[in-house]
């Protein structure tokens, strides 16, 4: 894969999403960052704000992601365009890693959660670092396995995950960039 003929789509939040724009930035890969009118971005680079009408494009019920998540979402508008957003870098990406937890039922925690579940829905490759394991995982024939040391295979790959990342998980990302495009 050359870094030249590649995209991120990412988010452009503090933490995972700010580690996988800076990778593709020391890397020379074109970065796409959605985001909303007010959000607080912790990146300038390839900056794309989304119109209202673009936002309903992604727009999912809260009570539906609940549900597939086993878990309650609160119904606010931040995080309903928050869940937007994560939606058009999943739908832009033709993979999609994600730095944050597996949890035990086969999502993944927080708002991360929804980036895994729709990459499952669409049937795209997905590959979930876990911090607290410190490995990544590929979601394959429902379940989660462990893979070592995943590559970026298509031009267009997403780039999301926690706001909390540490170490590892930043680790994680700049040696996936450092294998797919070179150190």
């Amino acid at each position: 894969m050359k870094a030249a003929e590649s995209i991120l789509f990412s988010g452009a939040a503090n933490g995972a999403e700010a580690a996988f724009g800076t990778a593709a930035e020391r890397h020379g890969v074109e970065e796409v960052n959605f985001t909303f009118e007010g959000h607080r971005d912790a990146r300038g680079r390839g900056i794309r704000v989304l119109t209202h009408e673009e936002l309903q494009h992604g727009d999912v019920s809260l009570t539906y992601v609940s549900r597939l998540m086993n878990r309650n979402y609160k119904d606010t508008p931040l995080f309903k365009k928050v869940l937007q957003t994560i939606w058009h870098q999943v739908n832009n990406g033709q993979e999609v890693f994600v730095v944050g937890r597996i949890l035990d039922d086969k999502t993944v925690k927080g708002g991360t959660g929804w980036g895994a579940e729709f990459a499952k829905l669409c049937n795209k490759p997905l590959f979930v670092f876990d911090q607290d394991m410190g490995a990544w995982h590929r979601w394959s024939d429902g379940a989660f396995e462990a893979c070592s040391d995943p590559v970026i295979s298509q031009g267009h790959f997403c780039g999301t995950g926690t706001r909390l990342l540490n170490e590892k998980g930043s680790a994680a990302i700049d040696a996936l960039f450092d294998r797919s495009f070179g150190a």
